[in-house]
């Protein structure tokens, strides 16, 4: 069994952390993967993206071919559709559909919408307001994380260690906030 994901956001939205959380679950699970990362102007609000392997088999590349990735978790609405040519015509994308506004032509969020509304498989999610309602504003991503659950190969206990794992440099509540946000997705995109 084998997922490629796509991670897409834009700088300071949590990219690497959701790819690090992933990466532990997968250890944990005792899986194959291979991870690469493309960082634009982070600072600057500039394209983030991950291509990320997992499979009970070695993996020889990190990088997905076109028209491969069974998954597209984004956390900015445009920035999934710049990478929808790498997904399978059966793929999935989990978006937040809360934008990121970073140029100064950025389309309509009725028009983005237009273009998720034509895909077979997407999960469109305000992630940041469930954040918020989990009392945890900054854990948007982690939300992200938790509705794209359902599309990983790997059990839903393995993603929470790999969120503890994640956080647990920065206490407990810390980790029970981030695990709230984690099922909290997982339930919202268990309801499409």
């Amino acid at each position: 069994m084998k997922t490629d994901i796509i991670l897409a956001g834009v700088g300071g939205q949590g990219i690497l952390t959701i790819a690090a959380a992933i990466g532990f679950a997968t250890l944990y699970e005792h899986k194959f993967s291979k991870q690469s990362e493309v960082h634009g102007m982070s600072q600057r609000g500039g394209a983030v993206l991950s291509h990320l392997r997992i499979s009970d088999k070695p993996i020889a590349s990190d990088l997905i071919p076109l028209g491969k990735a069974d998954l597209i978790l984004s956390v900015e609405p445009m920035e999934a559709l710049r990478y929808l040519p790498f997904l399978t015509k059966n793929g999935w994308v989990v978006t937040n559909s809360v934008p990121f506004e970073n140029i100064s032509d950025y389309p309509s969020i009725g028009k983005i919408r237009e273009e998720y509304d034509k895909l077979p498989n997407a999960v469109w999610i305000d992630a940041e307001q469930i954040a918020k309602e989990c009392q945890s504003p900054k854990a948007s991503n982690i939300v992200m994380l938790g509705a794209a659950s359902e599309y990983l190969c790997f059990s839903f206990d393995s993603l929470k260690v790999g969120v503890e794992q994640v956080f647990k440099r920065k206490g407990t509540e810390v980790v029970e906030a981030n695990i709230l946000a984690l099922e909290a997705g997982r339930k919202f995109s268990s309801k499409i």
